[in-house]
């Protein structure tokens, strides 16, 4: 995963947050996962008119009160100019943007704790929201503070494509 900004936390705690189904609402792109084969330019390109999910929202308006904000998605980063652009349009503060690498098929799981980590190495993670079952379990067992973000109607399809096909 890769970040295009600098540091500049100031030694302020992080917050991290992951954004599909956790800030941004994939339920109407769902469609082209369900195709075989899944249609992963589609899903992708749809994702600039995601709806803002209201709880997700709050939790980094709330954290970004006393934390740093960062943003960790499993998106491949050939979606980072839309996704920067969904983020200003939502009004949220601004931070670091972590994105996987546009070849990187590992599970979310693995490439999420790669970078907390390496952001604990930095200053304290104060804490990781995320809808990822298996992303928050490993984040929880090495030693990471988690909010399960649970408002988002869970997608099978989508939980596929994170852990065996490692594509968001």
């Amino acid at each position: 995963m890769s970040d295009s900004s600098g540091h500049g936390s100031g030694g302020r705690p992080i917050a991290v947050f992951d954004l599909d189904n956790t800030l941004a609402d994939t339920a109407h792109r769902q469609r082209f996962l369900e195709r075989r084969p899944r249609d992963w330019d589609a899903f992708f390109a749809a994702a600039p008119h995601d709806p803002p999910i209201p709880q997700g929202l709050a939790l980094v308006r709330e954290h970004a009160e006393e934390c740093e904000v960062v943003y960790l998605t499993g998106r491949p980063e050939r979606c980072r100019r839309d996704t920067l652009a969904w983020l200003a349009a939502q009004g949220l503060p601004d931070g670091r943007v972590y994105m996987r690498r546009n070849d990187d098929r590992r599970p979310a799981r693995r490439t999420k704790l790669e970078i907390l980590r390496r952001l604990a190495r930095d200053g304290e993670v104060r804490v990781l929201v995320d809808d990822d079952a298996l992303v928050c379990e490993d984040a929880e067992r090495a030693g990471f503070a988690v909010v399960r973000a649970r408002w988002s109607a869970p997608s099978p399809e989508l939980r596929a494509a994170q852990e065996r096909e490692g594509r968001t």
